[in-house]
C-alpha cells in the first residue's frame, strides 16, 4: 500500500471522508423523513423566490401531488408506485414513506369514524434548478386540503389544511414528473411506524357527539382570526396570508410552534408581555419561543391551568372541554416538543388546532400524534 506523505493531500482526503460520513448518516435518516434532521435544509431556502418559474412546472407538480392524493384516497399502491423511480434508493424510500402515510390515514380514519372525501394540493415553487437534462431540484411550499365526513353524518363535510415544505428531485418523462428523491416536514412522522389506537368505544364516543357553537369573548375571536390568518403554508394562499413578517420565523432555529402560540395569545389583546414572556426585534425569551418553556410559563404564571394530561386513551374524553384559545402540548420522552392552539371544532365537536411547524389549519388535535408513548397536555388559557 502506498503511503500518502503530502499533508495537503491527507487533509483533502480526511475532509472528504468526514463529509461522506455525515452524508451517509443523513441519507440513512432521510429514509424516515425526520423533521428535526431535515427542516434546516428545507427552510434555509424557502424565502428565495425564483426569478422565473414557468407556470407549466407548477401545474405539472400540482398534477403529480393530486395524482398521489388520489392514490392515497383510493388506497391504490400500484398507482402510487408509478409516481416514483423505485430503482433509485431515494425514490424507493420516498415511495415506502407514502405507503406508510396511506396506512396511517386509513387507521386514523377508522379510529375516528370518518371517511376522507377529497385531498387537494396547491404548490408554490420557491426555487428550482436543472441538475441535469430533464432532472430538476425543487424547493416548494405545499398546501394540502383534506375534506372528511363522519360515517353517520355524511352530509356534513369538514375541512382542514396542512402546509409542508418540500425539497425534491423530479425527472420529466413524457411530460410528467417522476419523483427520484423527496424530503419534507411530515406532519404524520410521529405516527408512521407505531401502534394504532383502535377501539369501538372510542369511535362510538366520537361519532355520537354533537356539533358545538361556543360563545367567544372578543379576545378569543381576535386570537382565532390571527391564528387562521398567519398559519404559514396552511393559510389561504390566494390572500397571500402566510407568516406575520413583524415576527421572526424560528423554524430554521429549531421550531416556530411556541413562537406562534405566543403570538396568538399576545395579539388577542388579552395578555401583556413581561420580563419572562417577551419578544422584541427578533429576540425571544424561552417562555415565548420554547415549547417546554411556554407550557411551564403558562401554568406557573396563572395564565393557564390543566384540563388533563396523559396518553390519548386517557384524555380523549377530556379534550371535549377544550375551548378556542386553549392549547395542546405534545410530550415526547418527558419534554414538550410541540404546542398547538385550539381554534375550532368539527361537525362532531372534535377540537381542531392551528399551529406552525408543520403548519396546520383546523386539524383534528391528535392527527399525526398516534404514538402511544406520546402524552398530551390539555391546557386551559384564561381569556
Amino acid at each position: 500500500m502506498k503511503v500518502i506523505k503530502n499533508k495537503y493531500v491527507k487533509y483533502i482526503i480526511f475532509t472528504f471522508s468526514i463529509v461522506l460520513f455525515f452524508s451517509l448518516i443523513l441519507n440513512y435518516k432521510d429514509k424516515y423523513f425526520s423533521e428535526e434532521e431535515l427542516i434546516k435544509e428545507v427552510y434555509k431556502n424557502k424565502d428565495e423566490d425564483p426569478k422565473e418559474i414557468n407556470e407549466q412546472y407548477t401545474i405539472l407538480l400540482e398534477n403529480l401531488f393530486d395524482y398521489r392524493n388520489k392514490a392515497i384516497l383510493d388506497k391504490n399502491e400500484d398507482i402510487l408506485k408509478k409516481l416514483y423511480d423505485t430503482n433509485i434508493k431515494f425514490g424507493l424510500w420516498a415511495y415506502e414513506h407514502e405507503i406508510k402515510k396511506m396506512q396511517y390515514l386509513e387507521n386514523w380514519s377508522s379510529k375516528q369514524g370518518v371517511n376522507f372525501n377529497d385531498i387537494k394540493t396547491k404548490v408554490k415553487i420557491k426555487k428550482m434548478r436543472e441538475r441535469e437534462e430533464n432532472l430538476y431540484g425543487i424547493i416548494c411550499d405545499v398546501s394540502t386540503e383534506y375534506k372528511y365526513s363522519y360515517e353517520n353524518d355524511r352530509d356534513k363535510e369538514n375541512m382542514f389544511r396542512i402546509g409542508t415544505y418540500h425539497y425534491l428531485h423530479v425527472k420529466i418523462k413524457d411530460n410528467n414528473y417522476i419523483i427520484t428523491k423527496e424530503w419534507y416536514t411530515d406532519p404524520f412522522a410521529d405516527s408512521l411506524n407505531l401502534e394504532n389506537i383502535k377501539s369501538e368505544d372510542i369511535k362510538n364516543y366520537i361519532i355520537n357527539h354533537e356539533e358545538v357553537h361556543p360563545t367567544l369573548t372578543k379576545e378569543q375571536e381576535k386570537a382565532i382570526a390571527y391564528a387562521h390568518k398567519y398559519c404559514g403554508a396552511a393559510a389561504d394562499e390566494e390572500d397571500g396570508l402566510m407568516f406575520n413578517k413583524k415576527y421572526k420565523d424560528f423554524n430554521g432555529d429549531g421550531g416556530d410552534c411556541a413562537n406562534f402560540a405566543s403570538q396568538i395569545m399576545y395579539e388577542s389583546g388579552r395578555f401583556k408581555k413581561n420580563a419572562l414572556w417577551n419578544y422584541e426585534k427578533g429576540s425571544a425569551t424561552k417562555a415565548w419561543v420554547n415549547a417546554q418553556g411556554f407550557k411551564n410559563y403558562i401554568i406557573n404564571s396563572g395564565r393557564g391551568s390543566y384540563i388533563a394530561k396523559g396518553g390519548y386513551e386517557e384524555v380523549y374524553r377530556e379534550a371535549y372541554n377544550l375551548k378556542p384559545g386553549d392549547f395542546v402540548g405534545y410530550e415526547k420522552k418527558g419534554r414538550i416538543t410541540h404546542v398547538s392552539t385550539v381554534t375550532g371544532f368539527d361537525s362532531k365537536g372534535y377540537p381542531l388546532v392551528t399551529c406552525h411547524n408543520t403548519d396546520r389549519l383546523l386539524v383534528p388535535w391528535d392527527l399525526g400524534w398516534s404514538d402511544k408513548a406520546i402524552r398530551f397536555h390539555l391546557i386551559r388559557v384564561n381569556y
